[in-house]
């Protein structure tokens, strides 16, 4: 995989026009005219808990009379029209923000809801990450930065709902965390899953690892049921048969490029074997075969314990 991911990612993800694509060289002002075209839509799930689909990381909603708190914020021009699709679902200011990871497409609005007095919660790796930056994305503001983070997890009790966030370790980066809403039966994965549009991001750079990914759809498994409605970090709404399906693809791929390397197979001759050939199908990809492959027989060059995933 490249280097790290730009502000440009799920614009990427989306098929968004190049005049978006190029976004992460423009001024602010330039970048703004490139996100112009951009229209939020809401989806209803659940009775106070809707998904917005944008130009980045999809975005959770719960609103009620303790708040609205967003789950990620995609990228600063689309802030505004975050804030109107946030009002139009009939829902109060933003409150409260947590983000599943550091990368810019889900954080790139934390400056401006930061300074308009929102609540910021995260891993702690998010705010470690968000200070340093990287050679893509510049350090961020301190209004930008979480004010509450955690470790493991944290349990948030809002408008009428138990909020279940749980940190899942070195997975699609170091800072993962997955959101669940007990009472409405909505889960919130982030980047530790990509329906359908692309093959997964592991972020190796910024401590991910293909095993986490294969524990965190795991995990989340066993806390959804039939009629849980989940948001992947990209693509469209997705159901536990979606998810089972995801899992099944990294148990899968992992284990070939496992059984190559265990035969010394190198990573251009593990690439040749296509082992995800049959998931590598869109052409528009942000992640097509080859760069999932590498990023997997990566990570199992890298120590994982398994009983450290487990919560």
């Amino acid at each position: 995989m490249p280097k790290p991911i730009s502000r440009t990612f799920a614009a990427l993800l989306l098929g968004a026009s190049p005049l978006v694509l190029s976004a992460c060289s423009e001024s602010n002002a330039q970048e703004a005219d490139r996100f112009a075209a951009v229209q939020i839509s809401a989806e209803p799930l659940a009775d106070g808990v809707a998904v917005l689909f944008g130009a980045g990381g999809n975005i959770g909603v719960s609103y009620g009379p303790d708040g609205t708190v967003l789950i990620d914020d995609q990228f600063a021009p689309l802030t505004d029209k975050i804030q109107a699709a946030v009002k139009d679902l009939g829902a109060g200011p933003v409150k409260y923000l947590i983000n599943t990871h550091w990368h810019w497409d889900h954080t790139g609005g934390n400056e401006n809801l930061g300074q308009s007095g929102v609540m910021i919660m995260a891993h702690d790796h998010v705010r470690d990450r968000l200070i340093k930056g990287n050679d893509n994305v510049p350090p961020a503001a301190p209004e930008a930065l979480p004010v509450i983070t955690y470790h493991d997890g944290i349990k948030l009790h809002l408008n009428g709902d138990e909020v279940h966030v749980q940190h899942m370790k070195h997975a699609h980066t170091d800072g993962d965390s997955i959101v669940f809403w007990k009472k409405a039966n909505v889960m919130h994965m982030g980047d530790l899953f990509f329906n359908k549009v692309t093959l997964p991001f592991i972020d190796l750079s910024s401590g991910g690892n293909a095993r986490g990914i294969l524990a965190a759809a795991e995990k989340a498994l066993t806390m959804a049921d039939d009629d849980t409605k989940i948001i992947p970090g990209h693509g469209p709404m997705a159901t536990k048969t979606d998810l089972i399906a995801y899992r099944d693809m990294m148990k899968t791929v992992i284990a070939a490029v496992e059984k190559a390397q265990g035969e010394g197979k190198s990573l251009q001759e593990v690439k040749a074997m296509k082992p995800v050939a049959q998931w590598d199908v869109n052409p528009d990809a942000f992640i097509k075969g080859d760069a999932f492959v590498e990023a997997v027989y990566k990570s199992l060059q890298k120590p994982f314990h398994a009983e450290d995933h487990q919560h």
